[in-house]
Formats: structure tokens, sequence, C-alpha cells
């Protein structure tokens, strides 16, 4: 089993204005470091304001860290230099139909991100967008559906497919199975686990949903106020939890 991405010490705050002499500073993450194999899931977990959506979008470059360093196959990443690995690492948004631009069909959208980022000619790019809808369970005819044609369910598929078209390594999931009801998300989740397995793929889960992240995670973190305040294979971190913070979401405190 290989490390494919390594974080070692990334730290993230923001300034908030208090007034208008004051400021004060958030501490979004404060030295976080762990390591994602090959075909793994890793689960972070922890209340709002925990900084796991902000480890998400430091990871895909939609934030800059101010510290620490991200490794891909142990390859230092510039974060200013984020096309040029932008395939290798993607991001699935919480809810799939705002993160869908509704006046697009599938087909637009799915070649924009083509476009973009190869150097596919147009016929290439339309067998990719074929190929993409057919592995998570779309129709060819979907290329021409605009976003609200589509069922809850299959605008995750839709959503996933554009996350998947790059043939990332990587997909970071950001609650991006809370909106859906409990056997949409079964699909969904059998679907990812069957990516999982053909492709490789690895997974980054950000979720509130401990009996999701028992079922589909490897490794799990924990984090509060910004740091890993817990860390370990999933199982044996649910089973036997030793941080307090760890215990209160498991609502054992």
């Amino acid at each position: 089993m290989s490390q494919l991405l390594e974080v070692v010490n990334l730290c993230k705050h923001y300034r908030k204005q208090l007034g208008l002499f004051r400021q004060t500073t958030i501490q979004a993450l404060d030295q976080v470091s762990f390591s994602l194999d090959a075909a793994q899931t890793l689960a972070v977990v922890g209340e709002t304001g925990s900084g796991k959506s902000t480890l998400a979008k430091v990871l895909v470059g939609i934030e800059q860290p101010d510290e620490g360093e991200i490794r891909l196959a142990g390859k230092a990443v510039t974060l200013t230099h984020y096309r040029k690995y932008n395939h290798v690492i993607r991001y699935m948004f919480q809810d799939a139909e705002r993160a869908l631009n509704p006046s697009q069909k599938v087909g637009s959208m799915l070649d924009d991100v083509l476009r973009f980022s190869t150097v596919l000619d147009e016929t290439q790019r339309q067998q990719k967008i074929l190929q993409s809808l057919q592995q998570v369970g779309l129709m060819d005819e979907h290329i021409n559906f605009y976003p609200h044609m589509f069922s809850a369910g299959q605008q995750q598929r839709v959503a996933l497919a554009r996350a998947l078209i790059l043939d990332p390594k990587i997909l970071i999931l950001d609650e991006a199975l809370t909106v859906l009801d409990p056997t949409l998300r079964a699909q969904i989740v059998n679907l990812l686990l069957e990516l999982q397995q053909q492709k490789g793929l690895s997974y980054l889960l950000i979720s509130k949903n401990l009996r999701l992240v028992r079922h589909i995670s490897d490794h799990c973190l924990v984090m509060q106020h910004g740091q890993v305040v817990e860390a370990g294979a999933t199982e044996q971190l649910l089973e036997q939890p030793h941080h307090p913070h760890t215990r209160k979401l498991m609502g054992l405190s």
C-alpha cells in the first residue's frame, strides 16, 4: 500500500474585525498532520467550526495555508500552481443541486471541466463525458438534461461524474451525502465503494454521520478548534475513544 497524500503541520488562520480598531485571529487549522494511502478512505469528524471544511478547501486550492506542507506521492505541492494538480484531488460539494449551474446542460458543464484542464479535442471530450456519465449509472441522453430535470439522487451522480471526469486519485466528500434520504445515501455509498474498488480511488470523507464513517472509512481524524485531537483506525477509535471530545461526539460523555 503506497502513501498517496501527506499533510504536515498545516495551519490556516483568519482575521476577524471586532470593531473599528480591534481584530482577533481565528485559528481554523492548527498544526494538522495526517496521511492517506491509495485506495483508502480517511474520515474527518468534528463539530461545526472544528476546521473540517477549511481543511478540504486548502487541499483543493480554494484556500491557501499560512504554514505547513502538502505532499502528493512524496512531492511537495505548491498551491499557487493548483491548475497543475487539480486533476489529482477533486471536490464534491455538500448540496449537489446548488453546486450545479441551473442554466447549463450536463454535457456543457462536464465539457467546461475538460476544456479547462485537458488538451482533448471535441470528439475525445464527448467520449469522456459519456464514459463519465455511464460509470456513475447515468445514461447517454442525460448529456442534454438540465439539473432540475434530475432527481436528488441523480443530481448527486452528476456531481460525482463531474468530480471524476479528470480521473482523480483522491476525492474529497465534504458532507456530500448529508442532504440525501437514507435510501439514496445507501445507493451513492455503494457506488462510491464500487468505484473505489474498480479505480483505486482514495476518499477524504468529511461527515458528522458516525454510522456512515464506521461503514466506509478505514481511518478517522477527530478535529476540535482546528486541531486533530484523536486519530486512528476507524473501528478501534469508535469502539474505544480516548479523547473527551470524541466521546462527546459519540454521546458517551
